[in-house]
């Protein structure tokens, strides 16, 4: 497999430790494929994370967000007796998980469902208000610095 090195990323660009830390965790092979998840976009700034947790219930699985780490596990109980008898084959699975995602800044879970073994996330993206394009008037700055300046006097009086 390739490597690649950040090292001139370091020598010119500050703040960028985390997109390096996500290149070098994409790159590794996840072996295991257990659950299987769906991830998709429903629009600009909408995703769902589906995620296959047939066996589990609401309070076998938790999901918790820190700082851009979505991580989704779940446990089943120990000894649950199955009062219908002794398994001749359990191709279901219940094993405990843990799948961690890296989400983007300024992405949030907005809920979570449980329907028909599916595990349904939804993420949304929210810009806060400063960082959202906004529009500058062509103008002489010192006419606003005095039409302020007139505002507060009047607002003072």
């Amino acid at each position: 497999m390739t490597t690649f090195d950040l090292s001139p990323l370091y020598r010119t660009a500050i703040g960028f430790d985390r997109l390096a830390d996500m290149l070098s965790n994409a790159s590794r092979v996840d072996s295991n494929g257990y659950p299987p998840y769906n991830i998709e976009s429903l629009g600009e700034d909408r995703y769902r994370i589906t995620m296959a947790v047939a066996g589990f219930a609401d309070n076998e699985l938790e999901i918790v967000t820190e700082r851009n780490t979505l991580t989704v596990s779940g446990a089943k109980q120990e000894n649950q007796s199955s009062d219908s008898g002794e398994f001749l084959y359990r191709g279901i699975a219940t094993r405990s998980f843990e799948r961690r995602f890296q989400l983007a800044d300024h992405v949030e879970v907005d809920g979570a469902r449980l329907e028909n073994g599916l595990l349904h996330i939804e993420l949304k993206r929210e810009l806060p208000e400063q960082m959202k394009p906004r529009k500058i008037e062509i103008g002489s700055c010192s006419s606003r610095l005095i039409e302020s300046e007139r505002k507060t006097e009047v607002k003072a009086a």
